[in-house]
């Protein structure tokens, strides 16, 4: 018997009508497959939240009850087990009520608090910027995940709900849930295989981001709906008529793309939405492994096989569990057809992923394989997190490893291993063990010998060779691709330079040290102390690696440990005043990128060997630092700098005799010096004279600017820019 089903794409795995859910509805349908007791357990904790959000209401105007439990029917429907529900409706009473974890423990048991625990945000610590709060929670988060997958599978239920009930947010903060929604949450759900919740978070999360694309795609897709009907149905009945030829017992569902699965394909490989809406797509669900194959066979005679687009995930199943075999055929007109074969328990897997048959039989396997491809993922996500230098590096290596489309390498056993698209040698060391990725100098691929960065293919056979004193390079770090390997090479390079600096800054500073008859350690510990105290540095190792990267000077840190607090009199140079507030013993130094003079937004980057270097905070070599926040600080001009400062102006000039006189005269006429000069010849009517001059600040460069714009041979004057 073969069924055939046309679907369009599902919103997901609980209803969103406005029928109110209440706790009745829920233990009803617990009953149907919970302990009466476990049920009673529920409904405690259902009575025991609602007591702890009393008075609480939502921005829709809804007792904040409702969301916990429409978080817990979520819940309920993917048939997880009591004490995950309880933590549904009790995951926001830690982090939103006067409720402790203590309580929750007394009252629940500790597994229940632990999940709570695990979803509630940090709240009461304080961070310098909202992304540095989000990073911080996702760290915590993938931390007790790594100790219980539920509280993933609570937090996504939780921000399926948010997602649902966005419309009542302010527009910027729907965009930035919708954002955080798009590129953390969706593809957890899709690397725990669990595909049902996926598509609805990424349905709500694009609809929410890019209203306006979404409605446009949404109506070309209702357009061109009706012409496919036609197309979709002779496509099916031809399927069917052939698996009943073969005897074989078949579900055949047409399938859709949802609309960001859409956009996302029209941005990235540049298509238009005819190119991408004119596959069809045809899943075909029968009863075992071994009518998979059959099934295979009987489309391949049907219509012919596009060649080089089978893929067999039975066989060799993704990193998240899931398994089908895919193929793509030549249908009627030539039109490509996607065809996806798997069986009911693979089906179940692939649309559920680790929440499918919770309560797993001993014998269900598939369910139990998804659990376990999803602790070894966490155990990888466990390594990145203690090599992070910090929760936003942390995030964003975890961001990589949320991509992947999978490449399968073999070991020299025979063993097969998953690496993203486009990984690298590199990335295969690293993947079998940090160490192994540390010291590897060479490669054999297919037992040939290739360069690291060669990029590998799925079918390859890697063979790694190591050597005892190699260390990572930091060239690596321009081809890896995967979060471990990137982590790893940045926390070794970093421990060696931190190191290699403490060692050179010892060097200077007992150098410097010899001019007072002393040195590092004859310092009285208590002046050390409180210079470390003073400049806010947590032991002497730090302050050694400051003074070796350049970012302060041996000669004033000795001076300091030397007995002389203040600079002598003779010495100090009290008529030259400080350039930039608040850099007091430290070497300070100007970009010559973007020639940053007073009156400029400036911002501060800390550089090895130059010690704090100050931009302008447009420049573009600024940006690379803008997510790390270590390296750059805030700082602004003093309000008398002095001195002179280098800055680039371009003048377009007419080609005409005495233009470089006539600059050259009004330039000195406003008190400025040119420290260097160039020419480019754009064509034979005009010529770009680029000019760094002396100036005093912004006002005196834009008094200079005005009386150079004034010149009759000038058409074009504007400061360069870095």
């Amino acid at each position: 018997m073969v069924e055939t089903a046309t679907t369009v794409p599902t919103t997901g795995i609980a209803s969103k009508d406005n029928t109110r859910f209440l706790a009745s509805d829920l233990c009803a349908y617990l009953d149907s497959y919970l302990e009466p007791q476990q049920v009673s357990e529920v409904y405690k904790a259902y009575l025991f939240g609602a007591e702890a959000h009393e008075g609480q209401t939502r921005l829709s105007g809804e007792p904040y009850i409702y969301h916990p439990l429409a978080v817990a029917k979520t819940m309920a429907e993917m048939r997880m087990d009591h004490k995950s529900i309880i933590a549904a409706i009790l995951h926001d009473v830690m982090e939103d009520t006067h409720i402790s974890k203590e309580r929750i423990i007394s009252e629940f048991g500790e597994d229940v608090a632990e999940l709570v625990d695990g979803v509630s945000k940090l709240t009461h610590l304080k961070f310098r910027s909202k992304a540095e709060a989000q990073a911080e929670n996702f760290r915590k988060m993938m931390l007790a995940i790594t100790k219980d997958l539920r509280v993933i599978l609570v937090k996504l239920a939780d921000r399926l709900h948010n997602m649902r009930t966005l419309g009542v947010m302010r527009p910027d903060k729907r965009r930035r849930i919708a954002r955080e929604t798009l590129e953390i949450y969706a593809p957890i759900a899709q690397r725990l295989g669990m595909n049902a919740i996926r598509r609805e978070l990424e349905q709500l999360g694009f609809e929410a981001m890019y209203p306006n694309r979404a409605k446009v795609l949404q109506d070309a897709v209702n357009r061109a709906r009706g012409n496919r009907k036609e197309v979709m149905q002779k496509i099916e009945t031809a399927i069917c008529s052939r698996m009943e030829d073969a005897h074989i017992e078949a579900r055949i569902i047409g399938r859709e793309k949802n609309l960001y699965s859409i956009y996302r394909k029209m941005k990235q490989k540049r298509l238009t939405f005819a190119e991408v809406f004119d596959v069809y797509a045809v899943r075909i669900i029968v009863a075992d492994v071994d009518t998979c194959y059959r099934a295979l066979g009987v489309v391949h005679n049907l219509y012919k096989p596009v060649p080089g687009r089978f893929k067999d995930y039975i066989a060799i199943p993704k990193a998240n569990g899931y398994q089908s075999l895919h193929t793509v055929l030549f249908g009627p007109h030539g039109i490509p057809i996607e065809i996806q074969i798997r069986t009911e328990e693979m089906d179940q897997v692939a649309e559920s992923g680790i929440a499918a048959h919770w309560l797993y039989k001993a014998g269900d396997r598939h369910s139990a394989s998804a659990q376990a491809r999803a602790r070894e993922w966490l155990k990888g996500v466990l390594e990145i997190q203690q090599s992070a230098g910090n929760s936003i590096e942390f995030l964003e290596n975890v961001k990589v490893d949320l991509f992947p489309e999978e490449v399968y390498i073999f070991t020299p056993k025979g063993e097969i291993m998953e690496l993203p698209k486009g990984a690298t040698a590199v990335d295969f060391a690293y993947a079998v063990h940090s160490d192994v990725g540390n010291t590897c100098v060479a490669v054999k691929i297919d037992r040939r010998l290739a360069p690291l960065s060669t990029q590998l293919f799925s079918g390859q056979t890697v063979e790694i060779i190591t050597a005892p004193g190699a260390r990572p390079n930091p060239a690596w770090l321009s081809f890896v691709v995967t979060g471990k390997a990137r982590t790893s090479i940045r926390h070794y390079l970093k421990n060696l330079q931190e190191d290699e600096a403490a060692n050179l800054g010892r060097r200077l500073l007992d150098k410097a040290l010899a001019g007072y008859g002393m040195s590092l350690d004859q310092v009285a510990p208590e002046r050390l102390q409180a210079l470390l105290a003073d400049l806010q540095l947590k032991d002497l190792d730090a302050l050694l690696a400051d003074i070796g990267l350049g970012n302060r000077m041996a000669a004033l840190v000795a001076r300091r440990l030397g007995g002389a607090e203040e600079e002598p009199a003779d010495q100090a140079t009290p008529n030259r005043p400080l350039a930039v507030k608040g850099t007091e013993g430290m070497v300070l130094s100007f970009a010559r990128c973007c020639y940053p003079i007073p009156g400029d937004p400036i911002v501060g980057v800390m550089s090895a060997g130059r010690g704090l270097v100050v931009h302008r905070e447009g420049c573009r070599n600024v940006a690379e630092f803008r997510d790390k926040p270590d390296k750059w600080i805030p700082v602004e001009w003093s309000p008398e700098p002095g001195l002179e400062y280098p800055a680039a102006i371009r003048v377009q000039t007419a080609n005409q005799r005495g233009v470089l006189a006539s600059l050259a005269a009004v330039i000195a006429d406003m008190g400025s010096n040119i420290e260097n000069v160039s020419f480019d010849e754009r064509d034979g009517s005009s010529t770009t004279i680029t000019f760094t001059l002396s100036t005093q600040g912004r006002r005196h460069l834009a008094g200079m600017m005005r009386r150079i714009r004034r010149l009759p041979q000038v058409m074009k004057i504007q400061r360069a820019r870095g």
